[in-house]
């Protein structure tokens, strides 16, 4: 099965991400995907083995426990297909970093200036207006 194919399911994506968290006992996956998903307990184990299978995870037998965890390297093989199309969102990422930065820094700028009129701390618009010595 291609990894896309084993991704591509949410039930699957959603038990990678409660394991991008740690190792879980194959009871608390099925809890959690029971409640969210309303599928049987063979069902999760059914997912459990393609995920096994496909190398997205790993169990471990202890006692009557099996724990799963996350096998990082069919994810790295997916991050190395997504590198060649990586170049179509990171320019608009950067662009939105850039734009967020803008915004901070405008607001850094609008709020330094707030101050220094009300308060005639001496480092502002108001030092140069002839009628705040006045007042």
């Amino acid at each position: 099965m291609h990894a896309f194919d084993i991704l591509g399911d949410p039930v699957r994506r959603r038990i990678l991400e409660l394991l991008a968290e740690g190792e879980l006992t194959s009871g608390v996956i099925t809890d959690v995907i029971r409640a969210e998903f309303a599928i049987s307990q063979p069902a999760v184990s059914q997912h459990l083995r393609v995920l096994r299978d496909g190398g997205f995870a790993s169990v471990r037998a202890e006692g009557a426990r099996r724990f799963y965890a996350v096998e990082p390297v069919a994810l790295r093989e997916v991050d190395a297909w997504l590198d060649r199309f990586r170049r179509f969102w990171e320019q608009r990422v950067d662009a939105l970093g850039t734009e967020l930065a803008r915004g901070r820094r405008a607001a850094r700028t609008s709020a330094g200036r707030e101050p220094s009129r009300s308060t005639g701390s001496g480092c502002g618009a108001g030092d140069t207006d002839p009628s705040a010595k006045g007042a």
